[in-house]
């Protein structure tokens, strides 16, 4: 049975099982007590930021509280798991990631859930572009130049920065190198900000990490933004081009982000998560808060958000799969 048949089946069979319960809604009234939303990384990030919003936007509509619990670890597989196995009765939600939605079955060996199974999908909320940004010493000052000058040097010899293994600029990364046909060499650090600080220093010399952290560094010229790995020019750096406008068309990875319930959660309730988030997503309110954060609006419901699962699964693993990544 291929993915999709997959998901469509489990789809079809959350929907079936869901019928008798139908009556939640007009029993009390969804949502009647506070819900919680979990952002399975740390306060401060994107993640967490978007969670936010998210959270404020149903508290102001609805009502009822919708708090933010961080629950870290394991490349937001703890959050994530949390949430799979919480009751299905729509208090509880995950702010997720492309990496508890895809990447993350195909980098640990023991998952705590499953990405297909286990949750209900209920609606896109944002995306953000990974650059890939130089130091000014570096000898390339266009995505061609940097990847002759890879080539020239050989397989290993020119290295990159990134915050983490299997983390988003590291795949982008392997999946620019694939289609390039070059072979970096990666160096791991502890989050982004030590990334920057070595790529200033010129210690490092070009990473491949999530856009708006770096941006004020790339407009006061201490950096060098060779391309962008979303599929349409970053709305903050306009002059900067895309990976797929100049070399590689198609290119596209940039991280986003989706909201999901446990698997079994109503449907009803699903329908009306997804369409007071969905609302908001295209709200003027919201959207200006989102870019605030660096990220973009990414609008869709539950059956976009499939289609997206879908589509970066099949990318995702074939990256993963050439890049021969050893689960951890």
């Amino acid at each position: 049975m291929s993915l999709i048949t997959r998901r469509r089946a489990v789809i079809a069979g959350a929907v079936a099982a869901s019928v008798g319960t139908r009556n939640v809604l007009a029993q009390g009234g969804y949502p009647n007590k506070q819900i919680r939303m979990v952002v399975p990384f740390a306060p401060g990030g994107t993640t967490d930021l978007l969670g936010r919003i998210v959270a404020h936007y149903l508290t102001e509509q609805w009502g009822q509280q919708v708090i933010v619990d961080n629950k870290t670890g394991a490349g937001g597989n703890v959050g994530a798991e949390l949430v799979a196995k919480a009751a299905p009765d729509g208090y509880t939600l995950l702010l997720g990631t492309v990496g508890t939605a895809v990447t993350n079955q195909y980098l640990y060996k023991t998952m705590p859930y499953d990405s297909l199974k286990s949750f209900a999908p209920v609606a896109l909320v944002g995306e953000v572009a990974n650059v890939l940004a130089v130091h000014p010493s570096f000898p390339a000052k266009t995505l061609k130049e940097f990847v002759d000058y890879c080539k020239a040097q050989g397989p290993d010899k020119v290295s990159y920065g990134s915050p983490a293994v299997g983390g988003t600029g590291h795949l982008a990364m392997e999946y620019l190198s694939e289609l390039a046909g070059i072979k970096l060499e990666h160096v791991v650090y502890r989050g982004s900000s030590l990334v920057m600080k070595d790529l200033l220093a010129g210690h490092i010399l070009d990473t491949m990490d999530n856009l708006p952290p770096y941006l004020q560094h790339i407009q006061s010229g201490a950096l060098r933004a060779l391309g962008v790995s979303s599929a349409k020019r970053w709305f903050a750096a306009p002059d900067v081009p895309t990976i797929a406008e100049q070399e590689f068309p198609g290119f596209d990875a940039a991280p986003w982000w989706y909201v999901a319930a446990p698997a079994g959660t109503p449907a009803d309730i699903v329908r009306k998560l997804s369409d007071e988030i969905t609302k908001g997503i295209r709200s003027e309110a919201v959207i200006k808060k989102i870019r605030e954060t660096g990220a973009t609006e990414l609008p869709g419901g539950a059956a976009a958000l499939v289609k997206q699962m879908e589509s970066e699964n099949i990318k995702w693993k074939k990256v993963i799969t050439a890049a021969k990544l050893e689960p951890q």
